[in-house]
């Protein structure tokens, strides 16, 4: 999986379509990642000590690593990731411009 957490992605797929966002949590074993403000679901919380307060919350949900691109702020579209070895340090790179990501 080449999108690691703190990456920006955009969304490729989905009723977020076009959206460009941050990735908060990336999950290898099962391909998903979570991305800031992306697929937000309501969830009802019951308050769990006295003094807390319940209520709805928004949450956002993961969704499948296949559905969001890694996004290229030289190029300003999302493009796919390359490698490249800078001072013997392994460097993602994108395929369209070169610029790190």
């Amino acid at each position: 999986m080449k999108i690691k957490t703190g990456d920006k992605v955009i969304v490729l797929a989905g009723r977020d379509k076009k959206t460009i966002g941050k990735v908060l949590s990336a999950d290898p074993k099962t391909c998903k990642v979570t991305v800031e403000g992306v697929n937000v679901a309501t969830k009802h919380q019951k308050p769990r000590k006295q003094g807390q307060d319940g209520g709805i919350i928004k949450v956002e949900t993961p969704i499948y690593v296949s559905k969001v691109q890694l996004y290229c702020d030289k190029c300003g579209k999302g493009v796919r990731a390359g490698y490249k070895l800078v001072d013997g340090k392994k460097v993602r790179v994108c395929r369209k411009c070169g610029a790190e990501i």
